[in-house]
């Protein structure tokens, strides 16, 4: 069992079972509370947590010997992830979680796309199979049938 979680594969799962949870935990906090304070809460309760587990499994780490590249590209992440979970929240407070969540999933072809763009990452025919089939997938969750 150890060796399991030494591979991606159970944690992108993990991510996907939280990712879930997310979408409908959040659909209800967000019923009587403006969306961008309810972001702010979450956020704050992630900090909380992530100090927790550093602080249990010793991981601090010395600010100094993180590469300003590192922090710069970190920055703009968490940047991109603010953006993102404001607009989330948003979405959820004004739509249906079982519709909002799927669209917010459009990331996977975008990561697809950044990625080989970017990082010069290769995908195979199939792999571009399955994310066209993700976007149609996508497009008919969303539709107002």
């Amino acid at each position: 069992m150890k060796s399991l979680f030494l591979t991606w594969q159970p944690w992108a799962v993990l991510s996907a079972v939280f990712a879930g949870l997310t979408a409908i935990l959040a659909k209800v906090g967000v019923e009587n509370v403006g969306s961008d304070f309810a972001t702010f809460v979450r956020t704050v309760v992630v900090l909380a947590v992530l100090a927790l587990i550093l602080t249990v499994s010793g991981q601090w780490q010395s600010l100094g010997t993180v590469p300003g590249r590192s922090y710069t590209f970190l920055a703009l992440s968490g940047l991109a992830t603010g953006g993102s979970w404001l607009c989330y929240f948003r979405a959820l407070q004004l739509g249906d979680a079982a519709k909002v969540a799927p669209v917010d999933k459009l990331s996977v072809i975008l990561v697809a796309v950044f990625a080989t763009m970017f990082l010069g990452e290769k995908l195979s025919g199939a792999n571009w199979l399955g994310i066209l089939m993700v976007g149609a997938g996508t497009i008919l969750i969303a539709y107002r049938g």
